[in-house]
């Protein structure tokens, strides 16, 4: 296959609030970026208005990069195809019965409801054992009658989930042969293809979500390769992965679960793309967009993956995601006095429509954007508002009636106490991504980014006792220049779940092996021109006795029993600091992921070098009052793009740009860096 090189390159990312665009020409170091708002009916429309928003030329275009909540919000909103299951007799009920857990973890009430009901969930008789032989051979006819069952029943896509499959396929496979015989489109998955794993709740969910939303990703994505085409585009689209790799279109929807998460996984990449040329390779990201909050964890330039990731309660979809936390907490979250007299900010969100009371679109709750333009951060006159918009004092006469009398408050202490309010949920997050797993925030960076992001960032480093932010030179489309500047990748797992002493380290080794050989052949079948292939090896291990896993990297695959103790031992110790070197350890999963390397991209030109200024004064554009910390200062306000390379400003400042605002407190110093980033030490308090 011809391998294409790239000049012009578009990255587009639909959020819950907006969808951001960049495109980078290579040649000639132009960039063009647009932010509309998100149409979540049908997201290619709003990716059709950010490529006319930005001009984009679709004839001229090498490649497009796509990162999509489609799966994600499917799954969340259960808009989900019909879906039907073909289990092993006398296992129907697995996606029900779940694991011995409940919604709230203090109370006996809750309710769960599996993606898939009861009656579209039908038995065959077969069985394998958890050796791979045979127990009870399959039986075809009651395959083929399932499959007619589950076609009257209105079913669209069908889950193939047999009993011990990830040991011995051939009863999936057999099954899946005949109903492709009798199913009238391709949407059909088997279990085993998609995870092989041993745990038959966590892989039978995660193939009736991929099922599930399967007809719907497949849809959208001829909807909008039709619609690109029509345009004029002629180049590939690729679409953005939770593991942070992409895939081509063509191929995407037959493991349509992956895509869960591409969002945030793209700004995650974005982010340890940046921090890896700045020299910062350990970094917390911290990403506040309109609708929600998602942070994450990289190390030495690596962002963590798991196939753990549980994205509700009882809701595990086990493929390899970037390991992102979200809170609702984002710039359009609703802040609300509750009956018991108490302050909540979110999760509900006013979204893109109506959206914050600020934007003029209707909106009538106070948010945590509107909290932010009462105390003075936000301009009012840069909102991505409508033509007229509100003012200030509508603001503040909705937060002083909704806020500020049932707590006692005046409107200003009202919205200083939203912004401390959300600013305490964002920190947990951050926590949980950093001190849960054994790592000290105080060891990195926080990258700052989203559109509101910047604008809470120091509060949050100073809280956690992280000595520096770091901001992109577009912190508010960094989800999208993650999609320009993401790898080719593919993840595997394979259930081996053996303890060490009966361990075979050359089936281990075969393993990797043959997840490596097939994970380079899909590379070598995309149409990118690659300049590199990368092969991460991990294991997921347990000691005897345990119910969950801990990842160990490898930094080769044939490795020894010996070396693989004292390597879990090491690891358990780092998380847990408990030394339990008695007990047997057992490998359960052998992990491998391939990566296949794109040439580097230039992102210095995200900000035009010919538009800086040579002094701090030719970029200040005024000065305005900003409430810090319980009083008003007059601090100077300047247009980031006209900031000198190799700027230092001390606290209290305000940058405000195209796509976000960022927000320098007192006893902070900014400085910028050769890439075009701001780093903020932070110092003492307001």
């Amino acid at each position: 296959m011809t391998k294409r090189s790239l000049g012009r390159v578009v990255g587009v990312d639909v959020g819950g609030t907006f969808t951001d665009l960049v495109e980078l020409d290579q040649a000639t170091g132009q960039v063009r970026l647009s932010k509309v708002p998100s149409t979540l009916d049908n997201q290619a429309f709003g990716v059709l208005n950010a490529l006319r928003e930005a001009g984009c030329d679709l004839a001229a275009l090498d490649l497009i990069v796509h990162g999509t909540t489609t799966t994600t919000n499917a799954v969340l909103e259960r808009k989900l195809a019909r879906t039907g299951l073909i289990t092993t007799q006398g296992f129907r009920d697995v996606l029900e019965l779940g694991r011995r857990t409940r919604p709230q973890a203090y109370g006996m009430t809750g309710r769960f409801t599996p993606l898939i009901p009861r009656n579209l969930r039908l038995e065959v008789p077969e069985r394998m054992d958890a050796a791979g032989e045979i127990v009870t051979p399959l039986d075809e006819d009651a395959v083929r009658a399932a499959g007619h069952r589950l076609l009257d029943m209105g079913c669209e896509s069908l889950v193939v989930h047999f009993l011990h499959a990830y040991a011995n396929p051939a009863h999936e496979r057999r099954a899946a042969a005949i109903l492709t015989a009798i199913w009238p489109n391709d949407h059909i998955t088997m279990g085993h293809a998609l995870l092989s794993e041993s745990r038959e709740f966590e892989r039978g969910v995660t193939a009736a979500a991929n099922a599930a939303v399967q007809p719907l990703l497949d849809r959208y994505i001829r909807r909008l390769v039709a619609e690109l085409k029509g345009g004029g585009y002629r180049g590939e689209l690729l679409v953005m992965n939770g593991n942070g790799g992409m895939v081509s279109a063509g191929r995407v929807a037959q493991e349509a679960a992956k895509t869960v998460m591409s969002g945030p996984a793209s700004g995650v990449m974005a982010a340890a793309y940046t921090g890896r040329k700045a020299g910062l390779a350990n970094l917390i990201t911290y990403d506040m967009g309109g609708t929600s909050t998602d942070v994450a964890l990289i190390r030495d330039a690596e962002p963590a993956v798991s196939n753990e990731i549980e994205i509700e309660y009882a809701m595990p979809i086990h493929v390899p995601m970037v390991d992102v936390r979200t809170v609702g907490a984002g710039g359009g979250s609703i802040a609300r006095v509750t009956p018991s007299g108490l302050l909540e900010v979110g999760p509900d969100s006013a979204g893109a429509d109506p959206g914050p009371i600020c934007y003029g679109r209707g909106g009538a709750e106070p948010t945590i954007s509107d909290a932010n333009l009462i105390l003075g951060r936000l301009d009012p006159a840069g909102l991505n508002a409508v033509a007229g918009g509100v003012s200030a004092d509508h603001v503040r006469a909705v937060f002083a009636e909704r806020l500020g009398a049932p707590l006692g408050l005046d409107a200003i202490k009202a919205a200083a106490a939203v912004i401390r309010m959300a600013n305490t949920r964002m920190a947990g997050a951050i926590r949980m991504v950093s001190i849960s797993l054994g790592a000290d925030p105080r060891d990195f960076a926080l990258f700052a980014f989203g559109g509101a992001g910047p604008l809470h960032a120091t509060a949050l480093a100073r809280e956690l006792g992280i000595p520096q932010v770091m901001v992109p030179g577009r912190p508010g489309i960094t989800n999208a220049i993650g999609c320009v500047v993401a790898d080719l990748r593919h993840d595997f797992v394979n259930t081996i779940n053996r303890p060490l002493d009966c361990l075979d380290a050359d089936h281990l080794a075969q393993v990797f092996a043959a997840q490596t050989a097939e994970g380079e052949a899909l590379i070598a079948q995309e149409p990118i021109e690659i300049r590199d292939v990368r092969r991460l090896y991990s294991v997921d291990m347990q000691f005897i006795g345990q119910t969950h896993l801990l990842r160990v990297p490898l930094e080769r695959p044939d490795v020894t029993p010996d070396e693989l103790q004292a390597l879990f031992e090491a690891a358990y110790f780092a998380r847990f600091r408990v030394e339990l070197n008695n007990i047997r350890a057992n490998l359960v999963n052998a992990n491998c992921s391939v990566i296949g390397v794109r040439a580097d991209l230039d992102l210095g030109a995200l900000i035009d070098p010919a538009g800086r200024k040579a002094t701090l004064d030719a970029a200040r554009t005024g000065t305005r009052p900003v409430y810090f910390d319980g009083a008003w200062h007059d601090t100077p306000v300047y247009w980031r793009d006209h900031l000198p390379l190799d700027v230092t400003l001390p606290g209290p400042a305000v940058l405000q740009q195209m796509d976000t605002t960022i927000l320098v407190e007192p006893g902070d110093t900014a400085r910028g860096d050769a890439g075009g980033n701001i780093l903020i030490e932070i110092g003492g308090g307001a």
